[in-house]
């Protein structure tokens, strides 16, 4: 069982409704530096696990060296269906929403250039060159959860941030609504008291989010004596994420006096632009077995964030009032975590292909930047919190003449320390998936499938020496994908 203080640090780390109005919070820097098995259908209907098979556009985001297994021209595109669900806990009571989004998982065009003698002598065999765009984060969802909360409001919050400042002080993007709105209420030396009480209302939150990362990559690469192929990968990285949440609570029993109802209403945008560079290498020792091994340095972003928010109040007596914040708007910089991918793989012949990938990535070692803030206090807690991720891909392919079929599993270790993990809901994720394929010389159709599950844990607000209730997750994705292709 944790301790008390083991509760309110947890309920710090994992509270996210409610951040100061130009400072990004942890979670910022933790989902803008996941990222999502996506890209071609034989690559996501093998979970990813293509570090050491290359020759598909797709490993030009994980292991570029893939690209020297290319001995052809090649041009592809995929459309993607996305389908995210999360079904929440909260009190007792689960509710669940789920979001659709057509996208494009990746289009992209290979060149390949024969050098040399295209035979068993050691030697350059072929220079190839690919650009396109992989998509590599995928934002969509809606989410919502409600209960009743006998024990406190977010009310208790907003008054706890305003003890003793006068009211032209407040937060004009939170507690200065509260106070406009009447829903906070300052005595004679700006002690503040929620206008909630005694306790007893239903709390509400829905969440719908958009958005993307998609990677537009330029890879070079070679093949030397069929044996060793490298690649290097100039990644740019863009960026956009909207988020617009609506927190509500309301006396549904008639049960409290004066105050009916509240709703506070956030609005974010934000933008990036980021760079990266990757490197990697696949060596062929024989015809069965193959290593490889990439690098991907951190991503450079430059982002920035528009927001704004909306609080509206009303009482028993038919009183309502609204108040907006002002336009916000600020400029940053944020640098992800690097990676590291261990890959091998097994060929059996004309018949089928086995790949095993290992992944590492350590998410304390993300940091935020810019000239006019300082991110101490988040980047500590980002170093603090977070740890080194181990994700394990284990993908196969067989083939019966010209049909592939596919399958693979997937597995990524929570983020969390061991002192931040809420027992059942820690981030980890998992999944599996499957496709099949059609390829002649010239002409390829390929379908795939990937589902994946992550549960999560969220609290709405933090209150000092007092426990918030939190809301308990399951994010359940299903990605549909068709990837057509040309060879020439």
């Amino acid at each position: 069982m944790k301790t008390k203080l083991q509760k309110i640090s947890l309920a710090l780390i994992f509270a996210c409704a409610i951040t100061s109005a130009n400072a990004q919070t942890d979670i910022d820097a933790f989902r803008y530096s996941t990222t999502n098995i996506s890209g071609t259908s034989r690559f996501t209907s093998m979970s990813g696990a293509f570090g050491a098979l290359g020759g598909d556009f797709s490993v030009l985001s994980t292991n570029p060296a893939g690209i020297g297994i290319f001995r052809s021209n090649e041009i592809s595109f995929t459309p993607s269906i996305f389908a995210g669900s999360t079904t929440s806990s909260f009190q007792g009571n689960v509710e669940s929403d789920t979001k659709y989004n057509f996208n494009f998982g990746h289009a992209g065009l290979i060149f390949s250039e024969k050098i040399g003698k295209q035979d068993d002598s050691p030697g350059w065999k072929n220079w190839n060159f690919g650009f396109g765009y992989n998509r590599i984060n995928n934002f969509h969802n809606r989410s919502i959860y409600e209960g009743k909360n006998d024990n406190n409001t977010m009310l208790d919050y907003f008054a706890q941030q305003s003890q003793g400042k006068s009211y032209e002080n407040l937060d004009p993007f939170y507690e200065y609504m509260a106070y406009y709105t009447y829903l906070i209420n300052p005595d004679s030396t700006n002690q503040y008291t929620p206008a909630f009480t005694p306790f007893g209302q239903t709390q509400r939150r829905s969440v719908e989010s958009r958005g993307a990362v998609g990677e537009m990559v330029f890879t070079f690469g070679g093949n030397y004596s069929n044996k060793l192929y490298l690649g290097a990968t100039l990644g740019i990285e863009t960026l956009r994420y909207t988020e617009e949440s609506t927190y509500e609570e309301l006396d549904a029993e008639n049960g409290i006096d004066t105050l009916k109802s509240y709703r506070f209403t956030q609005n974010l945008t934000t933008d990036g632009n980021g760079i990266n560079l990757k490197l990697g290498l696949i060596y062929r020792p024989n015809d069965i077995f193959r290593l490889g091994l990439a690098f991907h340095t951190p991503t450079w972003y430059s982002m920035k964030d528009l927001y704004k928010n909306n609080m509206r109040s009303e009482f028993d007596g038919g009183s309502v009032y609204t108040k907006e914040s002002p336009d916000g708007e600020f400029n940053y910089e944020l640098m992800t975590p690097f990676k590291a991918i261990g890959s091998m793989a097994f060929i059996f012949g004309q018949y089928g292909v086995l790949d095993a990938d290992y992944e590492f990535s350590d998410y304390s070692e993300s940091r935020f930047h810019a000239s006019d803030y300082g991110f101490l206090e988040t980047n500590s807690t980002i170093t603090h919190k977070y740890t080194g991720v181990h994700t394990i891909r284990v993908g196969t392919e067989w083939r019966y003449e010209n049909l592939s079929f596919r399958g693979g599993v997937n597995y990524s270790t929570s983020p969390l320390m061991e002192s931040y993990k809420v027992t059942g809901n820690d981030f980890s994720k998992k999944g599996f998936s499957l496709g099949i394929g059609m390829r002649d010389e010239h002409f390829f159709l390929d379908l795939g499938y990937l589902h994946s599950i992550s549960n999560q844990f969220y609290q709405p607000y933090t209150l000092v020496n007092q426990d918030v209730a939190g809301v308990k997750s399951d994010v359940v994705t299903n990605n549909f994908t068709v990837t057509l292709g040309v060879k020439f």
